[in-house]
């Protein structure tokens, strides 16, 4: 169900997550992460403490109790991995715990297109399963779902969204809520997804799923059951538009969602999904599996210190306006072929990839909004950017 949604009026630094069009606007205010975050506070209120960079892994991933690696024992036909989230959800509804879930369904008109959804039955949950890309005002559908008497709720959303449903929490009034989060990096529209995809396949309209695996492969899959895969260092990155990704996808810092109650990813996976267990009601969704769910320890291998350098020289170039340096194509073959064997691995991936997002958002923010950059990067952004010779800029 969609209820009719208010216009949403413009913002600057906006993925439309919803809050500009409920009942009082003005909450952007307080509860956008593109303002004047302030992780650390609701990192206590939400998960009991702020991350503490002396716990293993905290400074890139955030509070935790505990990491997984994942996988259905029975895929979820249709699901973008092995349907570990929409499950979760699933699970919420059936034993009761929820009176409905906040999420994303396709748009009727563009399976690509996310149309935000309340979700009453657990059945009705397979419609939703999949990847989206584009914009969709999720949690303006929260005042809907507490008017229609939902008081019990389940929210599956990406970090910006996520970051303002905590900011908004207290005011809510909600008697329970379960947050599922995903990670989430260089989101667009989805019209500009559209010219990716006719990039990537003369017939796009016939691909029916895409997915950036942690081998350093794109994964497509075609309405005839075919399957593609394509190295990273062969897509045509360079041929998009300058203005492709967004400000407020290269200045996000909170790629792995810290304040969602459980994080089911990718990135530290190794080819199964990523499980972060923040808080106590993240180890409760994930109970609710039971055997339904195989997990394992992560696994950590490679060395991250060599990418994260190459990508912040090409995005140094790439915010200046200039040429990036090019790899020769004879030699795309054989960088592909040793990039998923001796490049990092599992966890060591997944530190790659944060650290990729904050040395990308402070160069953005430094040279696009120097002015909002000191207030919107917060204190471990600075940590991890710190060994690549980044810091606040004197001036």
């Amino acid at each position: 169900m969609t209820p009719p949604l208010r216009p949403a009026p413009h913002r600057n630094l906006c993925t439309d997550c919803g809050v500009s069009r409920m009942e009082d606007p003005k909450a952007c205010g307080r509860a956008c992460q593109f303002v004047a975050p302030d992780y650390p506070a609701l990192e206590a209120q939400v998960h009991g403490r702020a991350r503490d960079p002396a716990r293993p892994d905290e400074l890139h991933f955030g509070p935790h109790l505990r990491m997984l690696r994942a996988r259905l024992r029975a895929p979820l036909p249709g699901a973008q991995w092995t349907g570990i989230t929409t499950r979760l959800a699933a699970r919420l509804l059936e034993v009761g715990a929820v009176d409905a879930v906040l999420t994303m369904a396709p748009d009727p008109q563009d399976r690509w297109k996310p149309t935000p959804v309340l979700v009453t039955r657990a059945e009705d949950m397979a419609g939703v399963r999949g990847m989206r890309m584009g914009y969709a005002p999720l949690l303006a559908l929260l005042e809907p779902a507490r008017a229609a008497g939902h008081r019990r709720l389940a929210v599956i959303g990406i970090p910006c969204q996520v970051y303002a449903l905590r900011a908004l929490e207290k005011e809510l009034g909600f008697d329970r809520l379960y947050v599922i989060g995903t990670p989430c990096s260089d989101n667009t529209t989805t019209e500009n997804f559209h010219q990716f995809l006719a990039l990537l396949d003369e017939d796009p309209g016939t691909i029916t799923y895409l997915e950036f695996r942690a081998d350093f492969h794109v994964e497509l899959r075609y309405a005839d059951g075919r399957r593609r895969e394509i190295p990273f260092l062969q897509l045509p990155i360079s041929k998009l538009p300058k203005d492709f990704f967004p400000l407020t996808c290269r200045s996000c810092v909170d790629y792995t969602n810290v304040l969602a109650d459980i994080t089911v990813g990718y990135m530290g996976g190794e080819g199964q999904q990523w499980l972060i267990l923040r808080n106590a009601r993240g180890e409760e969704l994930l109970s609710l599996l039971g055997d339904e769910v195989e997990t394992a320890a992560p696994g950590s291998a490679g060395k991250r210190a060599g990418p994260v350098k190459g990508f912040l020289a090409n995005t140094q170039r790439a915010a200046g306006g200039l040429p990036l340096r090019r790899m020769p194509n004879w030699l795309r073959p054989i960088v592909g072929w040793l990039m998923p064997r001796m490049g990092p691995r599992g966890l060591e991936f997944a530190r790659a990839r944060v650290e990729m997002k904050a040395v990308e958002s402070v160069i953005h923010l430094q040279r696009e909004q120097p002015r909002r950059a000191p207030r919107m990067i917060p204190a471990h952004v600075w940590e991890l950017v710190r060994p690549y010779g980044l810091g606040p800029r004197k001036d």
